[in-house]
């Protein structure tokens, strides 16, 4: 049974110990352990969860099998190159690092094992539904793909000491928070050649990163569509997904999914139109997180690449460095 070992024990540790919970009762995995240079944390974690906790790096690495790394994104190329120095499995939060050069230094050092992305929304079951409807050509040629983000995040949230800052996040709103539907978008419909964006920073934050930008998308299939995403819009919406084809049209708000298929009746798969939109960024359901990690493990068991790789995370992180390079510019930018 393959250990999970967890470095990083903040917020982003939640959704993932209630994954790895269920995983552990149905037999699938065994909980290693957890580390964090906080003494605090670990100590909050250990009461939390009833769970070991390291105060090594070193003890973590050892005690597991798979590390899930979800510390801040400009730590992550030295914990996985640690990780696969010593042959363990890994699986990162988004996004893989502060740049797409460094993430792709990252997946240049994980060539002897399984790297894996946390890009829990692909396994929602709508965007399941969703991307076998596409994949199987039943919507047809695609014509118009668009995705919508209006969050909100609040003071709160930014009182975290580097929240919005470069140094610590490496981006904003696109690669913090909309980079999860961005990558949805990209994984359905594909990846884009062409666009051109703006992007600004509001007077809400005092922050170095931007939180309003939109971009026209043209994608390799011919597509075109637009992404809008913010985190000023007070109290916060359900992200959407829109995508026309020349034999039907999908809507996709959170976990709901609409699908008007030419010639059939409206198909609707609802799971709900929550997320973490609002204040709180953590009122969604770990049901992807633990499908997520299951699929890693599978992968791993199976010897193959994960749907969730990391190579197929630098997709969405080049698109978004692309978007801010055209808002820097004022001009197109070819991919």
């Amino acid at each position: 049974m393959i250990g999970i070992g967890i470095i990083g024990l903040g917020m982003a540790s939640q959704p993932h110990m209630l994954a790895l919970k269920d995983l552990e009762a149905a037999g699938q995995a065994r909980i290693a352990g957890g580390f964090s240079p906080s003494a605090d944390r670990r100590a909050a974690f250990a009461a939390r969860w009833s769970v070991p906790v390291f105060d090594t790096l070193d003890g973590v690495i050892a005690a597991s099998d798979l590390l899930l790394v979800l510390t801040p994104p400009g730590t992550h190329l030295p914990l996985i190159q640690a990780a696969a120095a010593a042959g363990r499995h890994v699986l990162v939060e988004k996004p893989l690092e502060i740049t797409a050069e460094r993430a792709q230094r990252m997946l240049d050092a994980a060539g002897g094992i399984t790297l894996a992305v946390v890009f829990q929304h692909r396994f929602r079951p709508a965007s399941l539904r969703l991307k076998q409807v596409i994949d199987s050509g039943a919507l047809g040629k695609l014509l118009s793909c668009s995705a919508s983000i209006r969050w909100w995040r609040d003071a709160a949230y930014f009182a975290q000491p580097g929240r919005g800052m470069k140094a610590r996040d490496g981006g904003g709103v696109l690669l913090t928070q909309s980079i999860h539907t961005l990558d949805l978008l990209l994984h359905l419909a594909g990846p884009v050649d062409r666009l051109a964006a703006l992007a600004v920073t509001s007077p809400l934050r005092s922050i170095d990163t931007e939180d309003i930008a939109a971009a026209t998308l043209h994608f390799a299939n011919g597509a075109i569509g637009v992404l809008d995403a913010t985190t000023v819009a007070e109290p916060g919406f359900p992200e959407r997904i829109e995508i026309a084809g020349t034999s039907g049209s999908a809507v996709l708000v959170a976990e709901r999914l609409e699908l008007h298929l030419k010639g059939q009746p409206v198909e609707t798969l609802d799971r709900g139109m929550a997320g973490g939109g609002g204040a709180d960024p953590m009122a969604f359901d770990h049901g992807p997180h633990r499908s997520m990690i299951a699929e890693v493990l599978a992968a791993i068991a199976e010897k193959r690449p994960p749907s969730n790789s990391g190579a197929s995370g630098l997709f969405a992180q080049r698109t978004i460095e692309a978007i801010l390079r055209s808002a820097k510019d004022g001009s197109f930018v070819t991919l």
